[in-house]
């Protein structure tokens, strides 16, 4: 669900508005999957918080880690390589990171 604004911003600012909207019609038609926080992924994002703290990671990255380890989801699309590269998920070595 964090992910929601952020891609609907990166969307419309480099798409324009429209991309944006189009997104959110989307996750309506359920197209997407939207997946809500729950209190133990709040817990777990602040632990990624603390313990990246000197990479700056933020809590939209934080809270996807979380999930992706609740839903055990190996696979991030992401442009943020930077930050996805050092997390280290509790299910998995790594996660596959695209494009």
């Amino acid at each position: 669900m964090t992910v929601l604004a952020e891609a609907s911003y990166m969307l419309a600012t480099r798409l324009g508005p429209k991309a944006g909207r189009r997104l959110v019609r989307a996750i309506l038609q359920e197209e997407f999957l939207l997946e809500g926080l729950r209190m133990p992924d709040l817990a777990r994002a602040d632990q990624v918080l603390q313990k990246y703290a000197d990479a700056n990671a933020g809590f939209v990255d934080a809270s996807i880690v979380a999930v992706g380890e609740r839903l055990r989801i190996n696979t991030i699309l992401t442009t943020d390589r930077r930050h996805f590269s050092l997390f280290r998920p509790r299910h998995c070595r790594s996660f596959t990171i695209l494009p």
